[in-house]
């Protein structure tokens, strides 16, 4: 009797669950725009262009896990140093003016909540994750290049961060125009010529969302 009971409670539940959890499953595919602050004195922050997609569950109306990644094209770095430099860590740099080319990626995943309006679906999100950019290495290449004694970087997938939200509208069942995301974008890399990290940057994605 008792498992009975307990099998037919845990299928109420389940089925209790699954109408809450009304467009359970998401993709997406957005284009992204990412302002990376490199965190190097004198080099302004850079603008990255790409986009990429994901997906989200939710397991409630309101509460959903989230993988996000995206992919940035290549945006140049330009330094020049008026004179000569040692580096804390021994090496130097020539006086001159150093180009390198740089792209990035990020692989973000956590929870997202949202408000389960009808039709207008605003959210907020916390992601975790990491990312990588060779902007760092290649300006490093580049002094090299050009005379300098800097220590190679090795790649680096730090610790990376999103904080932020936005808001999906849906033009028929299945699917939802998402006109603006707006994220604070936390990323930790080391940078050789400083030693220094925790750039803090800005993203803006809009897309295309496809709800099952």
């Amino acid at each position: 009797m008792k498992i009975r009971c307990t099998i037919l409670f845990a299928t109420l539940l389940l089925c209790g669950t699954a109408t809450l959890a009304q467009d359970r499953f998401e993709v997406y595919g957005e284009y992204s725009y990412l302002r990376f602050n490199p965190t190097v004195f004198g080099l302004n922050s850079r603008s990255f262009n790409g986009g990429g997609g994901g997906a989200t569950l939710f397991f409630l109306k309101i509460l959903g896990i989230k993988a996000d990644l995206m992919g940035y094209g290549s945006t140049s770095f330009t330094k020049t140093f008026a004179s000569s430099v040692t580096l804390p860590g021994g090496g130097t740099i020539p006086a001159g003016t150093y180009t390198s080319q740089g792209n990035m990626f990020t692989y973000l995943f956590g929870p997202v909540v949202r408000v389960p309006i009808p039709k207008v679906k605003p959210f907020g999100e916390l992601l975790f994750g990491g990312s990588n950019t060779n902007g760092y290495v290649n300006l490093v290449n580049s002094i090299n290049a050009g005379g300098g004694t800097i220590s190679k970087t090795p790649a680096q997938h730090p610790f990376t961060m999103a904080l932020g939200g936005g808001l999906d509208i849906s033009v028929s069942k299945h699917i939802s125009i998402r006109p603006g995301e707006i994220d604070y974008v936390l990323s930790r890399y080391t940078n050789p010529l400083t030693s220094t990290n925790n750039q803090n940057n800005f993203r803006y994605c809009g897309g295309v969302v496809f709800k099952f």
